[in-house]
């Protein structure tokens, strides 16, 4: 189910301010070497999981910032579901993440910019409201997406400009 970003007033708020948590993990992401993609969980208005992409620090093709928060959100509530939580994330996600939210039972997805090479929410596939799966989550797009994509143009230009951030040591 697609909801108008501006229907609530509240619930634009609070993506806004979920976005800018989700923001600050992408910053460190950077900081860190990695792609800048950043998310956060919340549960009744607690932020419940936190993630940014660490696939170069951890080796991990697997270890992007919506798995990882997941994973933390998990943990903190000692179940899979996530039935009543919502994710922000600072890009369209990938099929993996896509079908990890799915898999979770995460009742809202709020994104930041499209990503029309992998994004599995609208750009490529539609999965988190795919009607053939056995959950399907609410989706807002674009909050705060010109915020999220210029943190992605910078990282990307500063690496075609030679200024390499510092390799990611396992940790």
């Amino acid at each position: 189910m697609r909801q108008d970003p501006g229907s609530s007033y509240n619930i634009a708020m609070r993506d806004h301010e979920l976005m800018d948590l989700a923001l600050a993990e992408a910053a460190r992401a950077a900081e860190e070497g990695e792609v800048p993609v950043g998310a956060v969980v919340a549960l009744e208005g607690r932020i419940i999981g936190r993630g940014r992409n660490q696939r170069e620090t951890l080796a991990d093709p697997t270890a992007h910032a919506e798995i990882l928060a997941l994973r933390e959100a998990s943990a903190h509530l000692g179940t899979w579901h996530l039935d009543d939580a919502v994710l922000c994330v600072t890009l369209e996600p990938c099929p993996m993440c896509a079908g990890a939210l799915v898999n979770a039972r995460v009742a809202r997805l709020v994104y930041g910019c499209a990503d029309p090479k992998a994004g599995a929410v609208d750009s490529l596939y539609e999965l988190c409201t795919d009607p053939r799966l056995n959950h399907r989550l609410d989706v807002i797009p674009g909050v705060q997406a010109d915020r999220c994509a210029a943190q992605l143009r910078q990282f990307f230009a500063r690496l075609r400009a030679g200024d390499r951030p510092p390799k990611p040591r396992p940790g």
